[in-house]
């Protein structure tokens, strides 16, 4: 079965750690989320939500050109599962899963996409996670079955509770892609992970 995968790309918080906005970092000369955008343009995802919420306008204003659609959270600060919930109401009836992707973990090519979704159509599994050295990453495919209980999850808890009530049916998806696993809070973990993005273009796996 070829599924119909609907990206929502979570860009709502408050970045306060890191003192700017994640999703506006710069990479490869654009930015975390056009960075993002760009693999997920080249991935087999039929259609894309990108969720704002705290200063949309400044997110908006640097949104590139051939932007996908685009909608504002205004209870982000309630946390991330509030602003997916915006998504899936945004989704409408076509998709057959989705693709939760984080505007701060922007190192997803779009073959790692790709074979996630592959994964997902192989196994028929409702959870996908890529994983690296035995630590679980993002992006997470998410099956529409599970659609209801994204919805009504407690906010406190976001979608792992999700992931823990439905722990036999995960797919795990080893990959040797450590940006899976980017965690991007600090100035000083931008630092890390962008000399490792470039290590990883220089020895041409990016």
């Amino acid at each position: 079965m070829t599924a119909v995968v609907a990206a929502i790309v979570l860009a709502a918080g408050e970045s306060s750690r890191m003192g700017q906005p994640k999703p506006l970092l710069p990479l490869d000369g654009e930015t975390f989320l056009g960075h993002l955008l760009a693999e997920i343009r080249s991935s087999r995802v039929d259609q894309t939500i990108v969720v704002v919420g705290h200063r949309p306008d400044v997110i908006l204003s640097a949104m590139p050109e051939i932007a996908p659609l685009v909608v504002v959270n205004h209870n982000y600060a309630l946390g991330q599962l509030s602003s997916l919930r915006v998504g899936l109401d945004t989704l409408g009836e076509r998709a057959d899963a989705i693709l939760l992707s984080l505007a701060d973990h922007p190192f997803a090519s779009h073959t790692l996409i790709d074979t996630i979704i592959d994964a997902h159509e192989r196994s028929q599994s409702p959870i996908v996670i890529p994983v690296h050295q035995g630590r679980r990453g993002h992006p997470t495919l998410f099956a529409r079955s599970l659609f209801p209980e994204l919805r009504s999850a407690p906010l406190d808890q976001g979608a792992r509770v999700v992931v823990h009530a439905h722990a036999a049916d995960v797919l795990e998806l080893p990959t040797d892609d450590a940006g899976v696993v980017a965690d991007v809070d600090t100035p000083e973990q931008y630092a890390q992970w962008l000399a490792w993005h470039r290590a990883r273009r220089g020895a041409g796996n990016g």
